[in-house]
């Protein structure tokens, strides 16, 4: 999976709604694997010391961001200088972006989750509130300090924003000021990761671990850096763990059970790759990349039939897909299905020259 796909979706997953948890004074919790949560500093004070602000937080309370939104700009235009407006204007902003990725899912699905990328307005939105979260962040700067929640949410920002570096930064002081944020540090391994940082990704995820112990999706992740670092028994161990973990847990991931079976595959050993393979489509049919690896084990396996009806699924479920696409093509290919296979390669190249033009030079 893209990394920008997958990072946002764990950044709307792993994150409570910033603006509430703002709203009601704490940080939102760990990442799904408990009920244990990790509250951080309240940046909020009592709603009756200011009768404005405190409307715009009760919006906030009720979910009604965008009118929660017009009563913090309202409130900004009489108190410029208030720190707390601008740091709540600020999680409105970011919530809003969550919100509408939400409302995404619901409509696309759990597979949703798992695309490389996401429509033009959507992006465009995406990229708007962003900017437009962190200038009200940096505005609140200027009146009073930031908390490490607040600084939690402006990398945030720079993730959604494609810029690693300046979330790594802020990240990194998030986490000195509020060290017992296990959300913080687990974002904080991501973005290392990113950045190919593998050690110290495996440093941060240890720390949400300390915090959350037996996370699934933290102990996942130190798989992935794992096998980034080339330690490939280490990392089997951590995904089984996580795997072991989400049975206990009754959190539901495809992630270990792809990563397990990659490796596998990596190996040489597609018989092995196909069990968990098996797991993570029954369990997720809607997830493309279970059905294109599983897909991609029985064409290694020479069971031809089986391949095709996985990357068929796959690539109804991904049409946008170029190599899987070619993936589909070389299987037919090889059964004789000459028309089918040629239609998958011009698919394929064209999906290609569509990808370089939009990069361009």
């Amino acid at each position: 999976m893209a990394f920008l796909a997958a990072l946002v979706a764990l950044v709307f997953c792993l994150s409570s709604a910033s603006a509430r948890a703002a709203a009601a004074g704490g940080a939102p919790q760990a990442p799904p694997r408990s009920s244990a949560e990790t509250p951080g500093p309240s940046r909020v004070q009592d709603l009756a010391s200011d009768p404005a602000l405190g409307e715009a937080k009760l919006l906030v309370k009720k979910g009604l961001l965008e009118q929660a939104e017009k009563a913090a700009r309202l409130y900004l235009q009489q108190h410029g200088d208030s720190a707390e407006g601008h740091f709540l204007l600020g999680h409105v902003l970011f919530d809003e972006i969550q919100g509408r990725y939400a409302a995404e899912q619901e409509k696309a699905g759990t597979s949703f989750r798992y695309n490389d990328s996401v429509g033009a307005p959507l992006a465009a939105l995406r990229d708007q509130k962003a900017r437009e979260s962190l200038a009200e962040f940096s505005n609140g700067a200027k009146y009073g300090p930031a908390s490490g929640f607040d600084l939690k949410v402006v990398a945030l920002d720079y993730l959604l924003l494609r810029d690693e570096p300046s979330a790594e930064k802020w990240l990194s002081l998030s986490v000195k000021l509020t060290p017992e944020d296990a959300q913080a540090w687990f974002y904080l391994g991501r973005t290392k990761y990113s950045e190919t940082k593998y050690a110290d990704a495996i440093e941060a995820f240890e720390h949400c671990l300390k915090l959350d112990p037996r996370n699934s999706v933290a102990e996942y992740n130190v798989g992935l850096a794992f096998e980034g670092l080339n330690q490939r028994d280490e990392a089997i161990q951590s995904y089984e763990n996580s795997i072991a973990w989400q049975a206990e847990s009754g959190v539901k991931s495809p992630e270990p059970f792809i990563g397990l079976a990659r490796l596998h595959l990596d190996q040489n050993q597609p018989q092995k790759a196909v069990p968990y393979l098996t797991q993570a489509v029954s369990t997720f049919p809607q997830i493309s990349l279970a059905h294109e690896e599983l897909g991609r084990a029985y064409s290694e396996l020479e069971r031809l039939s089986e391949a095709q009806q996985e990357l068929e699924k796959a690539v109804k479920l991904s049409p946008d897909k170029a190599s899987l696409r070619c993936l589909l093509g070389k299987v037919y290919q090889r059964e004789k299905m000459a028309a089918e296979a040629k239609t998958e390669f011009d698919r394929c190249a064209a999906l290609e020259n569509s990808k370089s033009s939009r990069l361009g030079p």
